[in-house]
């Protein structure tokens, strides 16, 4: 039998989902959008923040203290309490509604006029950690994104009007300021000294019940909870977090700040032991650069990566599993100017290991456009450098039109590799209904059957398949000739899916045995 066969498209997907809680009370907070970064202020520079640093490793030794009286009196003025209203908007009704409303009310409306619901002011409540005497605070995104008005209450009991000097939706960190001077400002430790097992203490303003200490342990370190934003490196903690406590400060035994506490993952809404901070040190730099133009400039090569997986390893010719595998290389970037390919496996950048792609992400971001990196990668067995000259990440662009493919269908039977799995020619209409992007070329997915390898390695209607072991695929009748040729159970495919492009292994030789 044959292992793909084409068909049409068809109309069904799946969808993917994850749940999360973020630690901000009342719904004003809204979801974070992991788009470009906006900010409230002109992009005129400014000084920098002068923040207290404070670099020295926590203290480990001895015993455990038997009580952190003293170091929460001493950040406790650092934290504050942030309320934010956003004022009522109205929302048209629809045609319909205004059709099924009494007649008695409809009267008062003419002809093609709509009425508009009135929404109350919404209030939304979090916290935020001085970080310079004259009045900056670092806070949550997700805490002021589209509010009004921002009201942040001292530790003295003083109320401050506030305004948001700008916003980062990536890293979901925003700075706002006050009018005030001499502020007890935290001082910051290194969170790349952190290290599991360090005790820390989470402050901030759970539920609006007033400002309040939890403590626990860090539980890991470079966390990436897929929570939906665009970098993630989260110090997972134990220590208690909850609604309110989102922007607040989590501190070592030392009262320096290693993190802003963010989100918790969560089956109940509530606190289940797994909290989430910002580092520090990805602090720093956000809000210096926030305080500086109000926005974030970061640095971009043009590569698409994905984490390298043992099958995929072993298809790549990399002995170690730690790396970022390279699913695609944008045209006329740093990354093609440099020589990389789709297939390289990055294992250092800077001279320092690549544990994942997401690492990978997170370092080249943090490099300012116009830096020289030095990259190491496998290609073909073989450990080889490049230097790569960032520049800053642009916007999302539009992707061009290609000349479409016209659709291709067959009758014949599964047999080879990739059984249970129809693809079809990507034509206009797969074109809009997958919302294939103009420049990928492949096989569109149309079907895949729920009980077949492929299903279980994710593979999903709409997916393209781009490359089968290293061939590329140009149309759906290529692809069910590569499959026909397949001389192992175990097939590399390169694959176009929503989330951008990626490497996947379908292993069928457990369903051929059985």
């Amino acid at each position: 039998m044959l292992g793909l066969t084409m068909n049409n498209p068809s109309p069904d997907l799946r969808n993917r989902s994850r749940r999360i809680a973020f630690a901000a009370a009342l719904t004003f907070a809204g979801a974070i959008a992991a788009t470009a970064v906006s900010g409230a202020r002109s992009a005129s520079d400014h000084p920098a923040v002068n923040v207290q640093i404070d670099e020295h490793p926590v203290n480990r030794g001895g015993l455990e203290q038997a009580s952190y009286s003293a170091v929460a009196k001493r950040i406790a003025p650092s934290v504050v309490k942030i309320t934010v209203l956003t004022h009522e908007r109205g929302e048209q009704i629809d045609p319909q509604q205004l059709q099924e409303m009494d007649p008695l009310l409809r009267q008062f409306f003419g002809q093609g006029q709509m009425p508009k619901v009135r929404q109350p002011d919404r209030e939304g409540l979090g916290s935020g950690v001085i970080i310079s005497p004259d009045g900056y605070i670092a806070t949550n995104n997700h805490v002021v994104d589209g509010a009004d008005h921002v009201t942040v209450t001292l530790g003295d009991g003083r109320e401050l009007k506030a305004r948001v000097v700008g916003r980062d939706p990536q890293t979901d960190l925003a700075v706002v300021k006050v009018d005030a001077a001499d502020l007890p400002a935290v001082i910051f430790a290194s969170s790349a000294q952190v290290e599991v097992g360090d005790r820390v203490l989470a402050i901030g303003n759970p539920f609006g019940i007033g400002e309040t200490v939890t403590s626990g342990i860090v539980s890991a370190k470079e966390r990436n909870a897929g929570i939906g934003l665009a970098y993630e490196d989260f110090i997972q903690t134990d220590a208690a977090i909850n609604p309110g406590n989102s922007g607040g400060a989590l501190i070592d035994v030392d009262g320096r700040l290693i993190g802003i506490n963010t989100a918790i993952l969560t089956h109940s809404g509530g606190f289940q032991g797994v909290g989430l901070a910002i580092p520090s040190d990805l602090v720093r730099n956000v809000v210096d650069s926030l305080v500086r133009s109000g926005k974030v400039v970061r640095g971009y090569l043009g590569l698409s990566i994905q984490n390298l997986t043992p099958s995929l390893a072993e298809n790549f010719g990399v002995k170690a599993r730690a790396g970022a595998l390279v699913t695609d290389v944008k045209p006329g970037t740093p990354a093609a100017r440099a020589g990389l390919r789709s297939g390289d496996v990055i294992t250092k950048v800077g001279g320092a290991d690549v544990t994942d792609a997401s690492r990978l992400s997170l370092a080249v971001s943090e490099t300012p456009p116009d830096t020289k990196v030095d990259l190491q990668f496998v290609r073909d067995g073989r450990t080889e450098s490049v230097t790569a000259t960032t520049v800053a990440m642009p916007n999302r662009r539009a992707d061009g039109r290609i000349e479409e493919a016209a659709p291709v269908a067959s009758d014949d039977g599964d047999k080879g590799v990739l059984n249970g799995v129809s693809v079809a020619d990507i034509d206009s209409a797969a074109r809009q209904q997958f919302a294939i992007p103009g420049r990928v070329r492949g096989a569109v997915i149309t079907e895949v059957s729920s009980d077949s390898a492929s299903a279980r390695a994710g593979l999903e209607p709409g997916d393209v398949i781009l490359e089968i072991n290293h061939h590329a695929v140009a149309s759906a009748d290529e692809a069910v000739k590569l499959s026909e040729d397949a001389t192992s159970k175990k097939t590399l495919l390169k694959v176009w899916t929503h989330g951008g492009m990626i490497y996947t292994v379908i292993d069928e030789s457990a369903s051929a045995a059985s």
